[in-house]
């Protein structure tokens, strides 16, 4: 165990009465109700971005969170040192705080390469680390993702882009990383078009996207059954992040979009 943390013990129930501010006052993980604990009703995870990665940047000014494996904070720091680092913190993290689960998308795991061979050779590294983390802490992985949508590779979208390159790019992307998530045991995995959607009508021609996006997610699904992955894939929708619309912009658009291209039994 790493010691980050080292002036917190493992966060405990203590009832409603408690004032201690590091304890569960009503979260008690082995009450039961209706029929099952509350730790099966509730499968808490542990987002690694936005509790790692995330360097507190917003659209106001610089990161100002102080965290020593963060290239604003350590910029001569050899990127897997850090990337261990950050892995070491957040298990030691996950096991204090008792969370069950854990979820990540592909670039809060690893640095970037030179290449995508280099970028993937990182992750796998990564992965394996973090499944050793998994065995000593006993923390499962609720959902593994890709991010498609940080770099400007993918300004234009990733599977609605017009530059095949774009598009060959993100889906193995999408092939590598879901692989990954199967080899940690993952129980989902999560889709979400950050950059899949449009400024304005005027340079947008969304029947081509839109068959594009069906196209992509019918590759996404082959390929689930290829590995021999069990988990669910889901759809996450949200409006207008980035983009003024999102083809994913809530539930009844993403739903009317699996129907139409055949995948509302494939992705939830």
């Amino acid at each position: 165990m790493t010691d980050f943390f080292d002036n917190v013990e493992t966060i405990q129930y203590e009832g409603p009465d408690s004032t201690n501010p590091l304890a569960f006052r009503w979260y008690d993980a082995d009450r039961v109700v209706g029929g099952k604990t509350m730790a099966e009703h509730l499968r808490f995870g542990v987002c690694y971005w936005h509790s790692f990665a995330w360097d507190g940047f917003d659209i106001f000014g610089a990161g100002t969170l102080d965290r020593p494996w963060h290239p604003n904070n350590a910029p001569d720091m050899d990127p897997m040192d850090a990337a261990r680092m950050k892995a070491d913190a957040a298990f030691e993290f996950i096991s204090k705080l008792g969370a069950p689960y854990f979820s990540f998308h592909d670039i809060d795991m690893a640095p970037a390469g030179a290449t995508f061979a280099e970028s993937c050779g990182y992750f796998d590294e990564m992965v394996d680390y973090a499944g050793q983390k998994m065995t000593d802490t006993g923390t499962k992985l609720l959902w593994g993702t890709t991010n498609a949508f940080s770099h400007p590779r993918f300004m234009s979208g990733a599977s609605t882009n017009p530059d095949p390159d774009m598009f060959r790019y993100a889906a193995a992307q999408v092939a590598h990383c879901m692989q990954k998530t199967h080899e940690l045991g993952g129980e989902n995995y999560v889709l979400w078009g950050g950059r899949e959607g449009y400024e304005t009508l005027l340079n947008t021609d969304m029947k081509r996207e839109l068959d594009q996006m069906g196209r992509f997610m019918n590759m996404v699904v082959e390929h689930k059954y290829a590995l021999g992955f069990e988990g669910t894939l889901l759809i996450e929708p949200k409006p207008m992040e980035p983009t003024k619309h999102q083809y994913d912009y809530d539930v009844a658009a993403v739903y009317a979009f699996l129907q139409k291209y055949g995948l509302e039994n494939e992705i939830k």
